[in-house]
């Protein structure tokens, strides 16, 4: 091995600026975009490697005795990491190199201090539950969120004493503060949850809104701030980035746009170094920290992130204007783009820079066989769950995803017998569009 390489890792770790983590070219910071090809990774770790290895090891050397003493005793929080890290490794339960550069990556891409990646999406959400909740308090959170969201909420934190409250997706000003003041007589409101643009429907979570109501119920009750958090995987972090915005924790499914491919599962939280420590601490206690290989794979995709986003946003705007002009059958376009109310448009321009490449169409006054025979014709889009991945897909929710959700319920959330919802990919727009073409005219001809 080079002299170079036989440096340990550790050893490295404890610089405080390290050439890897540079963000300046002399006093211009650089964008996102070129930063994701190196930030975080020191080629010397591998014999001068472009790339990063996979680190298919379970445990890490120590340089000394005393070093391993001061790993455990930051890992376990009786001691502070140097400013800026996280602390040596250990075991790759709790951290590994390949996890570290892709946290880095994400805290640098919604611009927050630090991030901490699970083994899945709803493996990020129950860390972040359990570390910053406790039995007594309360969650309130919008509806609809992901299914698997509502069944932890509901069904499971509610085992372990943590109550919740929900409210609407399209909620007012004053539905919130009437909200918070219900909520608040199950006891002290620990966190609100939100996901903006909202599953299927693409309605919109006013960020300002909240910010400022909570201060007002901060104010007037002279309690604890509830902490903040939103899942951000429909826009994010491309056309959406929320810490900026005021918003205590950013919450990921990597499975989605950021690892890109619909060939890995993963999850992150984002945020504050205060909120995001016992987030970590609770992944290494529950055997929750995501496996090297897969880390590997979420830092490959991150080099394409910002293109393969782009790109499938404007596919997406030319499939839903040929959905908006169809001669077959009369819908509604359930994209940003198409969402008529004053209201919606003014918090949209204002959050978001872009409409993102997963949204609905509902096909009025059809039935579940007809919408069926639809979806069955298709030949190029993929009849699957899931969504941001290279490859369109399609789905029908009220049989799928919130098949679980009683119906009345998923009526008043707009999940309707005829919502269609749509993940556009990297095809050709053109084909995409004569996909749609062929498909309705063989369903909706004769309607």
């Amino acid at each position: 091995m080079s002299e170079r390489a036989t440096e340990s890792h550790q050893s490295r770790r404890k610089k405080k600026k390290p050439a890897y983590k540079k963000r300046r070219i002399g006093d211009q910071i650089l964008k996102p975009e070129s930063l994701m090809m190196s930030y975080g990774y020191d080629p010397s770790w591998s014999e001068g490697s472009v790339k990063p290895p996979v680190f298919l090891t379970s445990t890490f050397i120590f340089d000394t005795a005393e070093q391993g003493e001061e790993h455990f005793n930051v890992m376990a929080g009786r001691s502070k990491p140097p400013e800026g890290e996280t602390g040596g490794l250990i075991y790759s339960r709790f951290n590994h190199p390949n996890v570290e550069i892709i946290e880095d990556r994400l805290a640098l891409i919604e611009d927050a201090d630090m991030a901490c990646v699970c083994a899945s999406g709803m493996g990020a959400i129950s860390a972040m539950f359990f570390a910053l909740c406790k039995p007594g308090d309360v969650v309130v959170y919008n509806a609809p969120l992901y299914g698997g969201t509502t069944t932890l909420i509901s069904k499971v934190l509610s085992k372990f004493g943590i109550k919740s409250y929900q409210i609407g997706s399209q909620c007012s000003g004053d539905d919130f503060s009437r909200a918070l003041d219900e909520a608040a007589e199950l006891g002290p409101i620990k966190m609100v949850y939100v996901e903006t643009p909202t599953n299927p429907t693409n309605d919109i979570v006013n960020f300002e809104m909240i910010r400022q109501i909570l201060d007002q119920f901060v104010k007037d009750n002279n309690c604890m701030r509830p902490i903040t958090a939103c899942d951000n995987t429909m826009l994010g972090p491309v056309f959406q980035t929320i810490i900026p915005q005021g918003i205590d924790l950013a919450v990921y499914s990597l499975t989605k746009y950021i690892g890109g491919h619909s060939d890995l599962v993963a999850g992150v939280v984002c945020g504050r170094e205060e909120l995001i420590t016992p987030i970590r601490s609770t992944r290494g206690a529950m055997g929750l920290n995501l496996d090297p290989h897969t880390s590997w794979m979420i830092s490959r995709s991150m080099e394409t992130l910002t293109i393969r986003m782009e790109r499938a946003a404007n596919t997406g705007r030319k499939v839903a204007a040929w959905l908006a002009d169809n001669p077959y059958v009369d819908v509604d376009i359930l994209h940003p783009d198409y969402m008529d109310c004053p209201d919606y448009q003014a918090i949209y321009k204002r959050q978001c820079s872009g409409p993102g490449s997963t949204f609905s169409f509902v096909v009025k006054d059809q039935s579940r066989g007809t919408i069926f025979n639809f979806l069955n014709s298709l030949e190029l889009f993929k009849l699957a769950v899931s969504l941001g991945g290279t490859e369109s897909l399609i789905c029908h929710p009220a049989s799928t995803t919130h098949s679980g959700v009683p119906v009345d319920v998923r009526d008043a959330a707009g999940v309707t017998e005829g919502l269609i919802r749509l993940s556009i990919g990297l095809e050709h727009p053109d084909d995409l569009i004569l996909d749609l073409d062929q498909a309705f005219s063989h369903a909706f001809k004769q309607a």
